[in-house]
C-alpha cells in the first residue's frame, strides 16, 4: 500500500502555495526580517486562510483538521521561509490547550485575536540561571527562547513540567528579543516577576504532546525549506554557464544534486507517518516524532550546504537569498530539541539507556 495525500490534503496545499508565492515573495520575507513587527500582516493573511485554527476543532471556531494536515501546511510554509507564529500559535499552544482540556481560549485563537507564544526550552535543555519558581500562584524566574517576541500570551513552563498561561501585559512581565541567526521568526527572553499565571495542567503528558507536535511540524518546515534550496540549486546550474556548457552538464555538479534529493526524498514519507501517527494516537508516534526531527535536522543541514556550493559565490549574496532558508534550518535544528538530544531521548523511551 501507498502512502499519499488525500485530494484534499493536496488542495490544501495548493492554496496556501498559491497565496504564499502572491503575498509572500522574498521581497517580503527581507523586509519582515528588517522589521519583524511586519511578520503581523502576514500572520493576518494567514488567519483569513483559517490555518490560525487548522487543529483547532470546529465547536471552537477552528477548522477541525489534524496534525497530518498541520505538517503539510507546515512543509509549504518552510518551502516559503514563511514568517509568522504558526509553529507557536497554530500547533503547539493549540495541542497543549487541547490536550489539558483548556478549551476556553480557542476561539479567540482560531479568530486571530491571540496570538500565543510558547516558553518549553526548559522543558528541553535546562540553561544556567533560567528556571521559573512559583509561589500564591504566582510565576518568578526566566524562561529562554521562547517562541514569537509579539505574542499577546505565553504558555510557560514551570517547575515539574508544570504549564502555566501568563498575560504578557501583566506589569511584572517584561521580555527581551533576542538575537538569533533566523530573522524570520522571532525568540524572546522572558522575565517574571510575581506575575499573575493561570495553572493549565501539572500533567507531564500535556506538556510531551505539545512538543511533539512542535517537533513533527518544524521537521516538516526543514523539509520544505531544504526542497526549496535543492529546487534552487537544480535551477540555478541549469542556467549558469561554464566554458560555454551549463554546470548541469558537469558531472560532478550532478552528483551533488542526486545526492540531494536521494537523501531528502524519503524523509517526506517518514514525516507524512510522524504526522499521521500523532493525529491517530499511535503508540509509537513518539518516537518517530524523536527520530524524525533528528534525521532531517541533519539531511536538511547537508541540503543547505551542498546547495549554497551548487551556487557558487553566489550562494553567499543578498540577491539570491539563500541564507533565509539555510538560516531557517539551522534554527529548527536546535529548537525544541538537538538531534543528539533527540536521539537520546529515543533511546530512553526505547528503554536502551538509563
Amino acid at each position: 500500500m501507498e502512502f499519499g495525500l488525500s485530494q484534499e490534503q493536496v488542495l490544501l496545499q495548493d492554496s496556501i502555495t498559491r497565496y504564499l508565492k502572491d503575498q509572500v515573495p522574498l521581497d517580503k520575507v527581507r523586509a519582515v526580517a528588517e522589521d519583524p513587527g511586519l511578520d503581523q500582516s502576514v500572520w493576518h493573511g494567514l488567519t483569513e486562510l483559517g490555518l490560525a485554527g487548522l487543529i483547532i476543532p470546529e465547536a471552537h471556531g477552528g477548522v477541525g483538521l489534524g496534525l497530518l494536515e498541520a505538517v503539510v501546511v507546515g512543509e509549504t510554509l518552510g518551502y516559503h521561509v514563511t514568517p509568522g507564529p504558526f509553529l507557536s500559535t497554530a500547533v503547539i499552544a493549540p495541542s497543549l490547550l487541547i490536550a489539558a482540556g483548556q478549551t476556553d481560549r480557542l476561539a479567540d485563537i482560531a479568530a486571530g485575536r491571540y496570538r500565543v507564544g510558547v516558553a518549553l526550552s526548559e522543558a528541553v535543555g535546562a540553561r544556567l540561571d533560567a528556571g521559573m519558581t512559583v509561589s500564591d500562584g504566582r510565576l518568578t524566574g526566566k524562561a529562554l527562547f521562547a517562541l514569537d517576541a509579539s505574542a499577546d500570551a505565553y504558555i510557560v513552563n514551570g517547575p515539574n513540567r508544570q504549564l502555566y498561561w501568563v498575560d504578557a501585559k501583566d506589569p511584572g512581565f517584561t521580555r527581551a528579543l533576542l538575537t538569533t541567526i533566523d530573522k524570520t521568526r522571532t525568540l524572546c527572553e522572558l522575565k517574571l516577576d510575581q506575575v499573575d499565571a493561570t495553572l493549565l495542567t501539572d500533567d507531564p503528558a500535556v506538556l510531551q504532546a505539545g512538543l511533539d507536535a512542535g517537533r513533527i511540524v518544524q521537521a516538516s518546515d526543514s523539509l520544505g525549506a531544504a526542497q526549496c534550496m535543492l529546487d534552487q540549486a537544480v535551477a540555478y546550474a541549469g542556467q549558469r554557464e561554464q566554458f560555454n556548457r551549463v554546470i548541469a552538464s558537469f558531472q560532478a555538479v550532478k552528483h551533488l544534486c542526486a545526492e540531494m534529493a536521494s537523501q531528502l526524498e524519503p524523509c517526506r514519507a517518514l514525516i507524512w507517518y510522524g504526522g499521521h501517527a500523532l493525529s491517530e494516537g499511535d503508540g509509537s508516534a513518539r518516537l518517530t516524532v524523536c527520530h524524525a526531527k533528528a534525521h532531517l535536522s541533519e539531511v536538511a543541514q547537508f541540503v543547505a550546504r551542498t546547495s549554497t556550493e551548487v551556487h557558487g559565490g553566489m550562494g553567499f549574496t543578498d540577491l539570491v537569498g539563500l541564507h533565509y532558508w539555510f538560516k531557517r534550518i539551522g534554527a529548527n535544528r536546535q529548537l525544541l530539541g538537538s538531534p543528539e538530544g533527540l536521539r537520546e531521548e529515543a533511546a530512553r523511551i526505547q528503554m536502551l539507556v538509563a
